[in-house]
C-alpha cells in the first residue's frame, strides 16, 4: 500500500507551522479567560486568570499541541520526545484541542440556553482551536493513497536511534511517566459530572494517538524493557499510591471494584486470549469463588457456622472454582467454536439458577436463594481489620482503601501467573492451539489436556478474585453473576474487556476492564442506552482497531498484513515447534 506526504489544506509549509504554533499558544492562553458569565455550568468557567473544569483540559491540549509542534520542528531539548518527526502527531493533538474546546462551548450553549451565554473568552478559545487545526492540516501529512478513502498512514518504519541517555536519566523518565499516569488516572476517577469525564476521555484518546504517532510511546516502551525491574517497581508504587491521593472512600470503592473486574478479565484472558476458547459463562467461576468464601466467612446467614482465616478462604474459593472448571471442561472441551460457547453460556445460567434454588424450598438450604448470603464480615489479616479506618503516614485509609490495596496484591499475583505461564512451554502450546488446533495436535501437543488446564487455571484465578469480592460487597446474590443483565462484572462485559483491551496481553484487559467499569459509573445519563452505546463502540473498534487498544505484537502484524508487504510470519511455526519440542 503506497503512501504520500501532502497537506490536506494547501498552505506554505512555513506558514502552516507558524499558524499551528500561534493557534496552540492562543488556545492555551484562552483557558485563562472567562468562557461564560454564570457559575451554573459545572466547573465555574467565569473566572479570568484561573482555569476551571473543562478549561483545564483545553489548557492541557493546547500545551501538548505546542510541545509536539516544536518537537517535530526539531527544537533542541524536545527532539527526543518526537523521534518520528511526524506531523500526524501534531494533527491528532490539534484535533483533540479543537474537539474539547468546541464540546465545551456547545455544552454551555445547550445547558444554559443558547450561545448568548458565552463570554468573549469562549469565542476566542473556539477561534484559536480552529486556527490550530487549520495550521496542522496545512502541514505535510503521511496518508495512504490506495483504497476507497485516503487515510492517515500507520507509522511502520523504524524509529531513528535515540541519543544515549545516562542510566539515571532513563530511570527518572520511567518514574516520571508513571507519576504522570497516576495523575491522569486519578483525575479521571475523581472527575465529577458527565461533561468533565467526557472531555477527559476525548483528551486522553487524542493525546495517546498523538504521542504514539510522535514515537514517544514506543521510545518509553523500549526504556521500560531495558529497565524492567524499575518499571515493575514504579508501576506497583504508582498504583499503591492511589489511595493516598484521595480524601474519602468515594472513589477508592470504584478503584477497588475496577481491580476486581480487571483481575477476573485477566483470568479470562488465559482462556480466550491464550488458548482461544470462547467462554460465555466465565462469570460463574467468579460466583463460585464468592459463594465458597461467603459460606466459610462466618456470616450469620451461612449454614456452615465457621469462620476461616483469609488464606484458608482464598484457598477454598480458588479450589472450588478450579474443581468446577475441571468438571465443566472435561466433558465439553472436545467441542470447538460456537458449540463450546453455547455450552459455557448454559453453564453460567445453570449456576445462577442453581444458586436461586438452594433456598430450603426447591432444594437444600445452602445459599438462601435470591436473598443470597448477607452480612459477610470484613477480613482480618494478621490482626489488621480491613473494615476499619487506619492511619498510615498521617493519612486515613478507609475500608475501600484497605480492600483496594489487598486487591492490588491479588492483581499483581495474577499478573505474575499470567506472565510466567504465557512465556512458558504451556503458554506457547496454548497459542499454537489458538492459531490452529489441528496443526498443533499434529506437532504432538495434547490439545484436550492443555485446554482443560487453561480452563482450570482461569477458573482458579476468578475464584481468588471472587473471594475478595464477597467481602467487599458484604453480600453475595445470584443476580450478580449473569450473562449481561447486571452491572459489570458479567460474562459479556468480561469478554468485551479482553477484546477491547487486546487479547493475549497483560495491560490490555486491565485497560479494557477499567474503561468498561468506569464509563457507565461516570456517564449516568447513558444508563438507559448503555448496551446500545457499548455495541456501537465495539463495532467502531472492530473496524478501526480489530487487534484491541493494546495489541499483541504478533497479532498486530496479522491484522495489518494488508498495510504491510505480505510475508509469512515465522511466529506461528516458532510457537508450534517450541510447544511440541
Amino acid at each position: 500500500m503506497s503512501t504520500e506526504t501532502t497537506p490536506v489544506i494547501p498552505l506554505p509549509a512555513g506558514a502552516a507551522r507558524i499558524l499551528t504554533l500561534a493557534g496552540a499558544v492562543a488556545t492555551t492562553a484562552s483557558a485563562f479567560l472567562a468562557w461564560t458569565w454564570t457559575a451554573d455550568f459545572p466547573g465555574d468557567l467565569t473566572v479570568t486568570g484561573y482555569p476551571g473544569g473543562l478549561q483545564w483540559l483545553t489548557l492541557t491540549a493546547g500545551l501538548l499541541t505546542l510541545a509536539l509542534a516544536l518537537a517535530t520542528a526539531g527544537t533542541p531539548g524536545l527532539r527526543w520526545a518526537a523521534p518520528s518527526r511526524s506531523n500526524n502527531a501534531v494533527l491528532f493533538a490539534a484535533f483533540g484541542a479543537t474537539a474539547i474546546t468546541w464540546y465545551t462551548l456547545i455544552a454551555i450553549a445547550a445547558e444554559l440556553g443558547g450561545l448568548a451565554n458565552l463570554e468573549p473568552g469562549g469565542w476566542v478559545a473556539g477561534a484559536a482551536s480552529l486556527l490550530t487545526l487549520v495550521g496542522a492540516l496545512g502541514q505535510p501529512l503521511e496518508r495512504h493513497t490506495t483504497g476507497t478513502f485516503p487515510r492517515l498512514a500507520k507509522h511502520d518504519r523504524p524509529l531513528p536511534t535515540a541519543r544515549e541517555l545516562p542510566s539515571w536519566a532513563e530511570v527518572l523518565l520511567i518514574v516520571a511517566a508513571f507519576a504522570i499516569g497516576l495523575y491522569v488516572i486519578t483525575f479521571g476517577i475523581d472527575a465529577e459530572g458527565g461533561e468533565l469525564f467526557t472531555g477527559y476521555l476525548v483528551l486522553v484518546g487524542f493525546s495517546v494517538a498523538g504521542l504514539s504517532k510522535a514515537g514517544l510511546i514506543a521510545r518509553l516502551r523500549a526504556l521500560s524493557i531495558k529497565h524492567r525491574p524499575v518499571t515493575t517497581g514504579a508501576a506497583f508504587a504508582a498504583a499503591a499510591a492511589f489511595p493516598f491521593t484521595q480524601t474519602s472512600d468515594q472513589y477508592t470503592s470504584v478503584a477497588a471494584n475496577i481491580l476486581i473486574f480487571a483481575t477476573v478479565a485477566l483470568g479470562l484472558n488465559i482462556v480466550v486470549g491464550l488458548a482461544g476458547l470462547l467462554d460465555l459463562g466465565y462469570v460463574a467461576f467468579l460466583g463460585v469463588g464468592a459463594y465458597a468464601a461467603a459460606l466459610v466467612s462466618g456470616s450469620p446467614a451461612s449454614p456452615i457456622h465457621v469462620q476461616f482465616p483469609f488464606w484458608a478462604a482464598v484457598l477454598t474459593g480458588a479450589v472450588a472454582s478450579m474443581v468446577f472448571g475441571v468438571l465443566i471442561g472435561a466433558p465439553t472441551l472436545r467441542l470447538r467454536g460456537d458449540y463450546l460457547a453455547i455450552v459455557t453460556l448454559g453453564f453460567g445460567e445453570i449456576f445462577r439458577i442453581t444458586m436461586n434454588n438452594l433456598n430450603g424450598t426447591t432444594g437444600p438450604k445452602i445459599t438462601n436463594g435470591s436473598n443470597g448470603i448477607p452480612r459477610i464480615p470484613d477480613l482480618e489479616i494478621l490482626g489488621f481489620n480491613l473494615g476499619k479506618t487506619h492511619n498510615v503516614f498521617g493519612i486515613d485509609l478507609g475500608r475501600f482503601s484497605n480492600y483496594y490495596l489487598l486487591m492490588l496484591i491479588v492483581t499483581a499475583f495474577v499478573v505474575l501467573v499470567f506472565a510466567r505461564v504465557g512465556n512458558s512451554r504451556i503458554g506457547r502450546a496454548w497459542v499454537a492451539i489458538r492459531e490452529d488446533e489441528t496443526a498443533a495436535e499434529a506437532m504432538g501437543i495434547n490439545g484436550f489436556r492443555l485446554k482443560l488446564l487453561a480452563f482450570a487455571l482461569g477458573a482458579c484465578l476468578a475464584g481468588v478474585a471472587g473471594t475478595v469480592q464477597a467481602h467487599v460487597s458484604y453480600t453475595v446474590t445470584p443476580d450478580q453473576y449473569t450473562f449481561a443483565e447486571a452491572l459489570p462484572p458479567n460474562s459479556a462485559f468480561l469478554l468485551a474487556a479482553v477484546i477491547l483491551g487486546g487479547m493475549g496481553t497483560i495491560s490490555g484487559p486491565l485497560l479494557g476492564a477499567s474503561l468498561l467499569f468506569l464509563i457507565p459509573k461516570k456517564l449516568q445519563f447513558l444508563s438507559d442506552y448503555q448496551l446500545l452505546a457499548f455495541g456501537i463502540a465495539l463495532i467502531i473498534l472492530m473496524r478501526v482497531r480489530p487487534e484491541g487498544l493494546i495489541p499483541n505484537r504478533r497479532q498486530q502484524l496479522e491484522y495489518h498484513e494488508a498495510d504491510i508487504p505480505a510475508q509469512a510470519p515465522a511466529s506461528d511455526d516458532t510457537a508450534l515447534t517450541k510447544a511440541g519440542a
